[in-house]
């Protein structure tokens, strides 16, 4: 007997079960990340982000899930679909409420459709949209799919890409002068003047994992991402609270990289680790000193994926300037099922002619990478 359940909070569903259903390589799809956001004051309605989670059950056994929310706008999503908000309302019809599967303000590839084998799976993906039409919801999404699970999904869910920076090792770098040595002369130069700049300014740099950090290393790190979203004008939706909880529901998984300068923190990056990947989230600063920013978010970051054997790195969304650092363009992916026919197959068009450009635009990005020996784009 299969039972469908929508959650609005995911204390209803046991960590142990949730957590059951993915290889624990992701931190974003962990039950503690995600009941986090909720816990400690992160998602508010009046943001757009109210949580209905879709679960499977068979009997009281949880078979398949995804982490899901309603959402009356398109904030802190990063796959934009705000033409789409403006053709329905030319068309005098609403957008929003929609259905969203995905992990609240991260950018970032990672399973979506937890699920016990592929049949529960593809029952959930029909109980999302059977519960997209019994809300008359415009649609249902599912933001940053791996590349296996998108490549699994009926083609009524209309498929979209993007382009973001990573930094792969191929294998045989075993620090950064290794990974230097595949880098063209003038990048390389490029980049070994820029962590000049700021050994030269007398910074040094912590790597400080949760179990590691200070109540005043987290209020530090806290104020660095409070300054940098006052700076572009936006609100933060992150709160100390959960950094706290970060540090100490996943104390392994949290990842920072602290700046030191005169006898005072001024900078700060905060990352995730998962089972063979660095995320890098969030960064702030306090003060103005050359090459700070690229020390801090990307060339740390790269030292710490060589030291701790991790093979890649993503430094969160967007950025061109992240390819003369050797993060290169790789396609990211989202799924989006439509409720009206006729809309749907102008946007199935829509999609196709964005893919083209897309891919385009990555050969474009990909001619410009700095390393002497240049693959395709992943």
């Amino acid at each position: 007997m299969t039972d469908i359940r929508f959650l609005p909070s995911l204390a209803e569903a046991p960590a142990s079960a949730w957590d059951a259903l993915h290889d624990g390589s992701n931190p974003f799809v962990s039950h503690s990340f995600l009941h986090g956001l909720e816990a400690h004051g992160c998602l508010r309605e009046d943001w757009g982000w109210t949580p209905h989670h879709a679960t499977l059950w068979e009997k009281e056994r949880l078979v398949a899930a995804a982490p899901g929310y309603l959402k009356d706008n398109s904030h802190g999503e990063f796959v934009f679909d705000h033409a789409w908000a403006h053709a329905y309302a030319q068309h005098g019809l609403g957008y929003y409420p929609k259905w969203l599967g995905g992990v609240p303000y991260s950018p970032v590839t990672g399973p979506r459709l937890l699920a016990r084998d592929d049949s529960a799976r593809l029952r959930l993906l029909a109980a999302i949209q059977d519960e997209a039409s019994r809300l008359e919801l415009s649609s249902a999404h599912i933001n940053f799919p791996t590349p296996v699970e998108d490549a699994g999904f009926p083609a009524s869910w209309l498929p979209r890409i993007d382009v973001q920076y990573h930094w792969r090792n191929p294998g045989h770098w075993q620090d950064f002068d290794g990974f230097l040595a595949d880098v063209e002369r003038k990048a390389r130069k490029n980049i070994r003047q820029e962590r000049a700049k700021v050994q030269r300014a007398g910074v040094t740099v912590r790597t400080v994992h949760g179990d590691e950090a200070s109540d005043a290393d987290l209020q530090a790190m806290f104020g660095f991402y409070l300054q940098t979203f006052h700076d572009y004008g936006n609100s933060p939706a992150l709160t100390l609270a959960f950094l706290r909880h970060l540090a100490t529901a996943m104390p392994r998984n949290l990842v920072m990289f602290l700046a030191d300068h005169d006898g005072r923190t001024v900078a700060g990056a905060l990352c995730l680790r998962g089972g063979d990947t660095l995320y890098g989230r969030y960064w702030g600063a306090l003060a103005n000193i050359p090459g700070l920013h690229f020390e801090t978010c990307y060339y740390q970051g790269i030292d710490y994926c060589l030291r701790e054997g991790l093979a890649v790195f993503e430094p969160g969304a967007q950025g061109e300037h992240k390819i003369a650092r050797g993060f290169l363009p790789t396609f990211v992916h989202s799924r989006h099922w439509i409720a009206h026919p006729e809309f749907s197959q102008a946007l199935a068009r829509w999609c196709g002619e964005e893919a083209v450009a897309v891919r385009r635009y990555a050969r474009t990005l990909q001619a410009h990478t700095p390393f002497k020996h240049r693959d395709g784009i992943d």
